[in-house]
């Protein structure tokens, strides 16, 4: 079960809108982001739901979610709360903020859930990864150290890896055009997975079919 959604970026209203902000873009996008208190810590910030809070914000933002009953399907000896974190160190070093907050609840590596942007997908997909390679991402990296394994969840949101171009600048770039439309189409659909998994007793069940969604 995933315990923690931890959101990749860097701090700064200078990088709010640059394609390695993907993540939280998709935070900010979340239909109960205005509902949670965020609180400096851990070297960022985190917020946190007890499991039924978020039980009850799934019910009320993702009706497709609700069976026939209008239940949602439920662990049957879910975490006690679900901590939500942007770590502050800047890309480079996220793994910091991340290891702190989950050393400090107690939280397994197999039960965070990174959410960053992905070069190795185009723009306009979205994917659930479990484990696996880094793909030349420094948060990950960084995430992997701090952790000592790279068994963890993973949301990739695609940015696209154009040729000839310097990536360290394309990433630091924002989204242009309908580039911006799209990204809002796929974090309106990656919410739904954002929740299935953090709702689900084993997120292995929900691939393949996760495993790499494209909008339309």
């Amino acid at each position: 079960m995933i315990r923690l959604a931890a959101f990749l970026g860097n701090i700064g209203s200078s990088y709010a809108k640059n394609r390695h902000n993907t993540a939280w873009q998709f935070a900010s996008a979340l239909p109960f982001y205005g509902e949670l208190f965020w609180q400096q810590k851990f070297k960022g910030e985190y917020a946190v739901l007890t499991f039924a809070e978020f039980v009850e914000k799934a019910k009320k933002y993702f009706p497709s979610l609700l069976n026939k009953e209008g239940n949602l399907v439920t662990p049957k000896n879910p975490p006690d709360k679900i901590y939500f974190l942007k770590p502050g160190t800047f890309m480079n070093l996220s793994g910091e903020s991340i290891v702190a907050l989950a050393k400090f609840f107690k939280i397994e590596p197999s039960e965070v859930l990174v959410c960053h942007d992905e070069l190795e997908l185009p723009i306009g997909t979205f994917s659930l990864k479990w484990s696996g390679g880094l793909a030349g991402h420094n948060g990950l990296r960084s995430t992997k150290e701090n952790l000592g394994t790279a068994d963890f969840w993973r949301l990739r949101f695609g940015i696209s890896k154009p040729a000839g171009v310097n990536i360290a600048d394309y990433v630091l770039s924002d989204f242009k055009g309908d580039e911006a439309i799209t990204m809002s189409l796929v974090y309106d659909k990656a919410a739904e997975l954002f929740c299935r998994a953090i709702l689900a007793s084993d997120p292995q069940r929900l691939l393949p079919q996760w495993a790499k969604v494209k909008i339309d």
